[in-house]
């Protein structure tokens, strides 16, 4: 399955939830588009489709592939930790989160393309994979020549970026410096998700 591209707050519709990651502008039509959308009757959902609907929160909150969902997937089933909590440790963890979650970008799939077309270091050294998993001490700074900085805030963030910046980041050292302090709790997730459910529909698949 490939990555969404689509119209985005039809997927936000569908869902019935915000995704900031994919697009933080509102709606006030919070329900199915279609049109008979309004007016459709609410069924009982299987428990297949709940676990499905979670996974797609997933997918399109922290724009990911279904081959990259189920890669992260299987390393928190084989992790220490509870599964369904370093789930989400690991994708609040990914670099283009990283830059999202610090006002450095608009959607996670802005600061992808910010990191892929090599805008940003990490550590010192060019980083352009979305998806590396930061370690607890990493740096992340934005390169001094990069257009992108013209784009910024006198802050330093994204002007249409209205999510606060949660405690397994800090900023202080200037706007364009982000220091990974330690590994994103679970109620630190800017994202209305069930990830018990995710794990369960890939428990014995991946």
């Amino acid at each position: 399955m490939s990555r969404y591209t689509g119209p985005r707050l039809r997927k936000v519709r569908r869902l019935g939830v915000a995704l900031p990651g994919l697009i933080q502008k509102e709606t006030s039509r919070m329900y199915p588009p279609g049109i008979h959308g309004q007016g459709r009757r609410p069924r009982k959902a299987s428990d297949y489709s709940l676990r499905l609907k979670e996974t797609q929160k997933l997918r399109f909150h922290y724009g990911l592939r279904e081959r990259q969902l189920r890669h992260v997937i299987r390393r928190a089933l084989n992790s220490k930790q509870a599964s369904d909590q370093k789930l989400l440790s690991l994708l609040e963890s990914r670099l283009d989160n990283v830059l999202f979650r610090a006002g450095l970008a608009p959607s996670n799939r802005a600061a992808r393309q910010i990191v892929s077309h090599n805008h940003v270091l990490l550590n010192g050294k060019r980083a352009n994979i979305p998806s590396m998993v930061l370690s607890p001490g990493d740096v992340v700074t934005v390169k001094e020549k990069s257009t992108w900085i013209k784009q910024l805030n006198t802050e330093g963030a994204y002007p249409r970026h209205s999510m606060p910046i949660p405690g397994f980041l800090d900023v202080t050292d200037g706007p364009n410096k982000i220091l990974f302090v330690r590994e994103p709790q679970a109620e630190e997730v800017c994202l209305e998700v069930d990830p018990i459910a995710v794990v369960e529909r890939y428990s014995g698949r991946v």
